[in-house]
């Protein structure tokens, strides 16, 4: 007969806990695949949203490099017309197109000046006559008289003097005289306003902005801009985020805003080597308000679906237990004597069996009593079926009274014969056990003022290990022992011969 694995015998003693497990496994597996899916899902949504903001970066960075080249351009010319030794002798609207090319000069964005070694404007791209102002005192002005070797410089955002230009930043170039000494500057102004409507024109969302810092961490342009936001010419040097942004050349990162508790997305990169940074920031909750309606909907989901796993698994491992209860009730009902409650023949069988085959491996004693109710017959006569089915309960009530260690067995032999299985017992335990049986039973009450009260005969068979004994032999022992019982009086013990 094939042997079943230990996975099945599990399976066959505990049906509802191997379907619990399994159930929970299978709702397990379901949550890490879904939140494996969702977690990508957002990784997926968070890139698009950095490749998004990198594009719009990178279009800021064009723009204006294009300006500042234009700008430059047009300072490169007028230091070049101004070193024309020619220019004094030219007249006025030819001078002022000499020195001011109009195809790189945008009055829309700002204006170029041409300002002499004092500081004074001698020069003047919106009129052939200069407006007249000195900027002599200003951080640019003095930056190129101490230092020839500065190149284009950007300056700071200034509120302008002239022409009520607003806030602008400066693009500026020394002129030098025919000896190199210092003779003066060529500076630009451009409006921040024209980053302002440049951003405008890119939809991002209510709660993300486009903003344009130079490296000092000054504020030049911001959009959207509401009234509660900083003022251009704002600092921000000192702040984390800031300070994370000078660290890198480009890049992108996740983190709480200085003025506000919600995370943000930054996105930025430095405008070539000009000391210009574009910053494009999201709102977290904005660029993850899609993905986070999708989340609820699919949690939602599947929170529905491992509950209807789980009811579902509680409902069939109910059932399961009531097939396992009424399968215990039909084995038990199988193995139990269903007048005295006692084991029944093929109970005692199947016991018999193993305990014999214990006590061969263990090489232990095993004892068996053959208990026999004395003149049956006759008090069936007396008292009718309903009696003889009563005394046969008492007696049976009385083995179980008897029998205290969970091995032994008392079991239901056939008509008024019932057998007692006591492993590990030797004979003089046996005939012990076998004298109490006796001495209750007759000490029942006598039925219906009958004068003869119920008594039994024992024989006592002991299987003694190192023998040759065979388990008929032990049973035949015990047979032969109450034959001897009943011949010699009935309601006594007899053991076997020696």
């Amino acid at each position: 007969m094939p042997t079943r694995s230990p996975r099945f015998a599990l399976y066959r003693s505990h049906p509802e806990l191997i379907l619990n497990l399994g159930s929970c496994l299978a709702v397990l597996a379901i949550v890490a695949i879904v939140s494996y899916l969702l977690a990508r899902e957002r990784d997926s949504v968070e890139q698009s949203a950095i490749r998004s903001s990198n594009n719009i970066v990178q279009l800021i960075e064009s723009d204006i490099l294009r300006n500042v080249e234009l700008y430059d351009q047009s300072l490169k010319g007028l230091i070049w017309a101004v070193s024309r030794k020619e220019l004094p002798e030219i007249a006025g609207p030819l001078r002022q197109r000499l020195l001011f090319n109009e195809a790189f000069v945008d009055r829309k964005r700002g204006d170029v000046l041409w300002l002499d070694k004092q500081g004074n404007v001698v020069g003047d791209s919106t009129s052939p006559i200069p407006r007249k102002a000195n900027f002599g005192d200003t951080g640019v002005f003095q930056a190129h008289l101490r230092n020839p070797h500065l190149g284009l410089l950007v300056g700071p955002p200034f509120k302008a003097k002239l022409g009520g230009l607003d806030w602008c930043i400066s693009f500026s170039r020394r002129i030098n005289g025919p000896d190199g000494e210092f003779a003066g500057i060529a500076a630009g102004a451009l409006r921040l306003s024209y980053f302002s409507e440049l951003f405008r024109r890119l939809d991002i969302g209510d709660e993300s902005s486009i903003n344009l810092f130079n490296t000092d961490g000054q504020l030049l342009a911001r959009e959207p801009s509401g009234p509660q936001d900083p003022a251009i010419g704002t600092w921000y040097g000192q702040r984390p985020n800031f300070k994370r942004i000078l660290s890198a050349h480009s890049g992108s990162f996740t983190a709480r805003s200085g003025s506000s508790p919600s995370q943000r997305m930054y996105t930025f990169a430095r405008v070539a080597d000009l000391p210009l940074i574009v910053l494009v920031v999201h709102s977290a909750d904005e660029v993850f308000q899609s993905w986070r309606r999708t989340a609820i909907l699919v949690s939602v989901a599947t929170g529905v679906l491992c509950i209807g796993i789980l009811w579902l698994t509680l409902l069939l491992g109910r059932e399961l237990r009531r097939r396992h209860e009424a399968e215990q009730g039909l084995a038990t009902l199988a193995a139990t004597d269903s007048l005295t409650g006692l084991a029944n023949r093929r109970r005692l069988d199947q016991v018999l069996r193993q305990e014999w085959s214990r006590a061969q491996r263990n090489r232990k004693p095993l004892a068996v009593l053959m208990v026999d109710v004395d003149h049956f017959r006759a008090f069936n006569q007396r008292h009718g079926h309903a009696g003889g089915d009563h005394a046969l309960r008492e007696v049976a009530s009385t083995l179980e009274r008897c029998i205290r260690r969970p091995a032994d067995l008392a079991a239901r032999y056939g008509g008024e014969e019932f057998q007692v299985i006591l492993p590990e017992t030797e004979l003089a335990g046996a005939l012990l056990l076998a004298e109490r049986v006796r001495a209750q039973v007759e000490a029942l009450a006598p039925f219906a003022d009958d004068a003869h009260s119920v008594t039994v005969s024992i024989g006592v068979g002991v299987y003694i290990p190192g023998t040759q004994q065979d388990l008929a032999q032990v049973l035949g022992a015990a047979d032969e022992a109450l034959y001897r019982a009943k011949a010699n009086g009935r309601n006594r013990v007899e053991g076997p011969l020696d």
